[in-house]
């Protein structure tokens, strides 16, 4: 589970487990497994290290060397059209 904040300010937390993929267009919407997508403040950087962080933290792994594999986590931008 880690922390966002939604546009308005709301605090929430979300599981990781639930989450599909995290997108600009151009705020940053992270879209569910269930279809919902939440429209949030932090980057999709952020959220994606929130991620190696929470998950280090549940399975007791020390941060991993840069060039390490191990989480596959990246950060896609779809804003551009691909002209």
């Amino acid at each position: 589970m880690i922390p966002v904040t939604r546009l308005d300010g709301t605090p929430m937390i979300v599981n990781t487990d639930q989450i599909a993929w995290v997108e600009y267009i151009p705020d940053t919407v992270i879209s569910l497994m269930n279809g919902e997508k939440l429209i949030v403040r932090e980057t999709p950087e952020t959220i994606v290290e929130r991620i190696r962080e929470f998950r280090r933290a549940i399975t007791g792994l020390s941060p991993r060397p840069a060039n390490s594999s191990r989480l596959p986590l990246s950060v896609v931008d779809s804003s551009s059209t691909g002209d």
